[in-house]
């Protein structure tokens, strides 16, 4: 980690998707345009190639693995290999564990939480979430609402074992009260929904955005492109609905053909929305099953989906930071970048790669 107060980057700074310099400097770990004056500079330090703001993983788990919250260690190693993959921003879509002190430590990624996922009895990963029933949704709302970062975390689908499906977890009236109660704290909601059954509901209720989004059909498309719910695909995560399957075969046959049907068309699905115009970004789920630090796969899985370069880019660059309320390379804001050696906007796999990442002006090893 190399300590310094004025960084040089130089070569081409994409600033957004059409404003792309030549350079910016970092001083006392802020973005300038303005070159310093001679004395700053004489002990500065220059990083060359193509530089992008931090990558945005807007759906990952910091504090949370397959079995439920863990130790500090283990969700330092978590923000650690999102940092090192270049994702210096992160919605964390739900966790137990309570990551604050992250907050203090100037050398991981900043965070944007969403407080504890909210689920029904038995209807979601055990030691993940408050389980709860309809009655209650609007208390714990708003209890996440205070204690997250301006998220909400639902559970909107999962499988019922009676039914042997997935099958939507809350009543109309509850998720309207709720989501209105959330809005009213000034806290945006989101809800993990494969399935497509919950998802009118949850949009006509007043949703901000669904994760995975895998059940979106032409009925529902439009519905969300009209509202401009976001979606987070979690392609990433998606692709292992297979192996999920077959796990369940024998004992839910139905929710495994469900899940074989939902992955066969997660491209198509995922091209139709853009399509639609509804917004799309990055995220992973990474800190359930699946490690941290994959970013660029989920960029990549982006194209492969039909959505073009340089708009998957966007969703893990200028236009998730928008989205989310922060700052990209703007004069003045923190100085959180990721360099390259070569051209991202030309092949996005290149993210995969990061020669530098600077947090707030510090070059991290």
């Amino acid at each position: 980690m190399s300590d310094h107060t004025v960084l040089h980057v130089k070569g081409r700074v994409l600033v957004g998707p059409e404003d792309v310099r030549d350079e910016l400097w970092a001083v006392d770990g802020r973005i300038t345009y303005e070159r310093p004056p001679a004395p700053a500079l004489a002990d500065a330090v220059t990083v060359t190639g193509w530089a992008l703001p931090g990558l945005v993983d807007a759906h990952c788990h910091v504090g949370l693995d397959a079995h439920g919250p863990v130790d500090a260690a283990t969700s330092e190693k978590q923000a650690l290999a999102d940092r090192d993959a270049g994702a210096l921003l992160l919605r964390d879509a739900g966790s137990p564990s309570d990551t604050r002190w992250i907050d203090d430590r100037d050398d991981l990624p900043k965070i944007i939480r969403a407080g504890r996922h909210i689920a029904r009895p038995r209807r979601y990963i055990r030691n993940y979430a408050h389980e709860i029933e309809p009655g209650d949704l609007v208390a714990y709302v708003a209890r996440e609402a205070r204690r997250g970062d301006g998220w909400v975390k639902l559970v909107g689908d999962w499988i019922d074992r009676g039914v042997g499906d997935l099958t939507a977890c809350w009543p109309r009236d509850a998720v309207e009260a709720a989501i209105a109660e959330a809005h009213r704290l000034g806290a945006r909601v989101t809800a993990h929904c494969f399935a497509e059954d919950s998802l009118r509901d949850l949009v006509e209720a007043g949703i901000d955005c669904v994760e995975h989004a895998t059940g979106l059909t032409e009925d529902t498309i439009p519905l969300f492109a009209e509202r401009g719910v976001a979606i987070v695909p979690t392609l990433v995560n998606i692709a292992t609905f297979p192996h999920l399957a077959d796990g369940g075969q024998a004992k839910f046959p139905t929710w495994s053909d469900h899940l074989r049907r939902l992955h066969a068309r997660r491209y198509d699905t995922v091209r139709s929305a853009y399509d639609a115009g509804i917004p799309v970004f990055v995220g992973t789920d990474a800190g359930g099953s699946l490690a941290h630090g994959l970013v660029a796969a989920e960029v990549a899985e982006l194209v492969r989906a039909g959505i073009p370069p340089l708009e998957a880019l966007s969703a893990t660059t200028w236009g998730a930071r928008a989205w989310l309320g922060r700052a990209g390379l703007e004069e003045g804001a923190a100085a959180d970048l990721v360099v390259y050696g070569e051209d991202p906007r030309a092949d996005v796999r290149v993210l995969a790669a990061p020669r530098r990442v600077i947090l707030n002006g510090r070059v991290l090893a």
